[in-house]
């Protein structure tokens, strides 16, 4: 199978995956929860939640001046309510009436979280995202130090995060999508999600760039590109077959994990499935590309990024 040669079709492939998900965060952004904006989060209990009338749930609230920003079923017995800031006599009040309105709601869950701390976790998952991008790039450069030719060892480090990128990419256009159109609020375990879909992409991606290293050690007479495809593809199996087993397990949690961790278990599915296809059909042709690039500008000093 040769990847390295049709390259450029597995980038449009990404393009094709990842342009729809930016365009609706550039257009949309995501549904934040208040684990990011600040507020309270109500779950009330109910038989047949959606043969309550929300139109006299949401009265209670005005009454009692509370702005409600989402009002969702999260299942066939259970209304998340998501508002501002209820204090604490307040909230028995709210929940004291509309008990009123029918004897089968009850509180099942309540939830506070104040703005500062909102914007906190907001800056904080920022700065975990950054920090770990450049800690990824210092390690592998230093890993791969006896590895200077074709390829500097650093650019190994760049392709791997290039590749981490792109799946934090679909992960955040798809999540982006579902809370357009579904309403889907992400929290701080999205944040955990995204992490741990990174981690996973490089683990992904290095075992694939050390198998190149291996090889390279070897003085292999054939050219970087066919080395390079080679190495995809002798480490392809274990990667695939790695994968399969967390999708798997990942599978099975979606269908009887609960409600609570189904979003957390859809970021992490999408994110390894993205982070095993970059692994194999982006980072290692990244490389390549790279390299090319480099060969062409020593042959010629003149050769410059056509514009």
């Amino acid at each position: 199978m040769d990847i390295i040669g049709k390259k450029n079709w597995f980038f449009i492939l990404s393009g094709i995956v990842i342009i729809p998900g930016l365009i609706s965060f550039f257009l949309f952004g995501m549904r934040l929860s208040i684990d990011f904006t600040g507020g309270s989060r109500m779950e009330l209990g109910a038989k047949n939640a959606k043969s309550i009338n929300q139109q006299k749930i949401e009265n209670v609230f005005k009454q009692n001046s509370v702005k409600i920003h989402t009002y969702n079923y999260v299942n066939a017995d259970t209304i998340s309510i998501r508002s501002d800031t209820i204090e604490q006599k307040k909230r028995e009040k709210i929940v004291k009436e509309i008990k009123n309105i029918s004897s089968s709601i009850n509180e099942k869950s309540f939830d506070t979280v104040g703005p500062t701390i909102g914007k906190e976790t907001e800056q904080n998952a920022l700065k975990a995202v950054l920090i770990a991008s450049v800690a990824i790039t210092l390690y592998i450069a230093f890993a791969f130090r006896s590895v200077s030719r074709p390829v500097a060892s650093w650019k190994f480090g760049v392709c791997a995060v290039a590749a981490l990128l792109h799946d934090v990419l679909v992960v955040v256009g798809v999540f982006s999508i579902l809370g357009k159109v579904f309403g889907v609020e992400i929290d701080a375990l999205f944040i955990t999600a995204l992490l741990t879909v990174m981690g996973f992409s490089v683990h992904d991606t290095i075992v694939v760039f050390d198998r190149i290293r291996e090889n390279l050690k070897k003085n292999y007479n054939e050219g970087f590109d066919k080395l390079v495809n080679n190495s995809v593809m002798e480490t392809f199996n274990r990667s695939l077959n790695t994968s399969l087993t967390v999708v798997i397990v990942l599978f099975t949690l979606l269908l009887f994990g609960g409600e609570s961790i189904r979003w957390f278990i859809v970021a992490l599915l999408v994110g390894i499935i993205s982070g095993t296809y970059s692994s194999i059909f982006n980072a290692s042709p990244l490389l390549v590309i790279w390299y090319e690039f480099d060969k062409r500008r020593k042959q010629n000093p003149k050769f410059k990024i056509k514009k």
